[in-house]
């Protein structure tokens, strides 16, 4: 706008000019000519001074806003991302898109106690991540994992796609996304990362009951309140049991983990639902439960088991009073009409579980801390039966339920800074004295 006027102001001045000089150049001499020429020229030099002072302020504001930007773009670059994907950074209204690269991983070594010459160590996993925003209210968020270092034929290790989802703030408090995506069940399924549980390990009983790191494709809504109440509803994939394999003991050590699909080629003809609610209304306290459920047959061709559904439960609560760090969890699960695929299976060592569960409680506390490292304590008992109960089958041709397996976990964390972690534990079993061991771990998370 001021420059606008200026404009005018020029523009005015050389029509005056234009005006008074011939108006004037028959009685004035030429000397009077020449000064009011001058002393015109004089204002327009100062019109144009002004201008030219007005442009410069303006640059200097238009680099300021640059300024502002891209140390809030490298502000969101630097802070630290969660692989949960629900903590990325946000951005201001309107700003520019911005990506955000993050990454996990874990190296172990365990030594069993009484069979000391199978210690290994192992490269468990390295994850990188991706997340992009395109505004303020939309993000892409993707996940790539190696397992065991090394990806061939010939080797134990894999590699897999653990997250990709496109996610859309539709308002205040709710988000939608659509995508593979991790279930939101228990505590470590959605926060698995080295630095964000106790013990060089993952526990059993969200490992072998709960299939971490489980993930389904699908769509799924997220609503978050003031009150500290969080709700996630969705449909997806999920799990195949015609993949069940009686001959192998897979099934064994976690029955779900073995008929998951992971978004590869996944049958989806009957399709599943989830639900979890949690609630933190009050300080340093967690409380929730969730649900999965969905039949498993897919109406496969001369499967006898297509009416099966496999369903999934959990309550857990978790409370932080200043140092402590407290913790429980109780997962059950079923597979319903199993019957007739078991008996397919007579004679082989694994049949499928009609129930399986698992519960622990964990107790840390953080003895030592200044602002570079921190010292936590804890231990946990934990058991899980990953058979349960079996369907019947004809006298003499059944298996007999799995011993429910219990275990005892002391060790410490020794955090430096907020993203590196080194553990050790010691665990002891109760029906397999065998796998007693000594664990060491370091991982690391930004």
């Amino acid at each position: 706008m001021q420059q606008k006027k200026i404009a005018q102001a020029i523009s005015a001045l050389l029509l005056g000019a234009a005006i008074v000089v011939p108006a004037q150049s028959a009685h004035a001499g030429e000397q009077e000519l020449l000064q009011r020429l001058e002393k015109l020229s004089a204002e327009i030099d100062a019109i144009k001074a002004e201008l030219a002072a007005a442009r410069k302020k303006a640059d200097l504001a238009e680099q300021k806003q640059v300024e502002i930007a891209t140390t809030l773009a490298n502000a969101q670059l630097t802070a630290p991302v969660n692989s949960k994907s629900d903590t990325q950074p946000l951005i201001a209204k309107n700003s520019a898109p911005t990506t955000v690269m993050s990454s996990y991983g874990e190296i172990v070594y365990s030594r069993p106690s009484k069979e000391s010459n199978q210690a290994q160590t192992d490269v468990a996993r390295a994850v990188l991540g991706i997340t992009h925003r395109f505004s303020d209210k939309t993000k892409m968020v993707g996940e790539f994992e190696w397992e065991h270092a090394i990806v061939s034929k010939d080797d134990s290790g894999e590699a897999e796609v653990e997250q990709l989802y496109v996610e859309h703030e539709i308002n205040n408090t709710l988000r939608a996304k659509a995508g593979l995506f991790l279930i939101p069940m228990g505590f470590m399924n959605t926060a698995h990362e080295p630095t964000a549980y106790y013990g060089v390990h993952r526990n059993f009983v969200e490992t072998a009951i709960i299939p971490t790191t489980w993930r389904e494709a699908g769509f799924s809504l997220t609503g978050t309140y003031d009150n500290g109440l969080t709700w996630d509803a969705g449909i997806s994939t999920g799990f195949d049991l015609s993949k069940w394999d009686a001959k192998e003991g897979e099934g064994a050590e976690s029955p779900l983990r073995s008929i998951h699909q992971e978004g590869q080629l996944a049958k989806s003809k009957d399709l599943s639902m989830h639900a979890a609610l949690n609630w933190r209304g009050v300080p340093g306290l967690l409380v929730g439960a969730s649900v999965f459920s969905g039949k498993a047959g897919h109406a496969t061709t001369d499967f006898v088991a297509n009416d099966a559904r496999v369903s999934l439960w959990d309550l857990h609560a978790r409370y932080t009073p200043g140092a402590w760090d407290l913790s429980a969890l109780y997962v059950r699960g079923t597979i319903s009409n199993t019957e007739a695929l078991n008996l397919t299976f007579v004679g082989q060592p694994t049949p499928v579980p009609s129930s399986f569960l698992g519960w622990y409680t964990q107790a840390a506390y953080t003895l030592w801390k200044n602002d570079d490292y921190s010292l936590t304590p804890f231990v946990r008992y934990e058991q899980f039966n990953t058979a349960k109960t079996i369907s019947a089958v004809p006298q003499g041709l059944g298996w007999s339920p799995a011993e429910t397996e219990k275990v005892w976990t002391l060790g410490a964390s020794f955090k430096i800074g907020e993203g590196v972690v080194l553990k050790a534990d010691w665990q002891k079993f109760k029906q397999d004295s065998n796998k007693d061991r000594l664990s060491l771990g370091v991982g690391y998370a930004f």
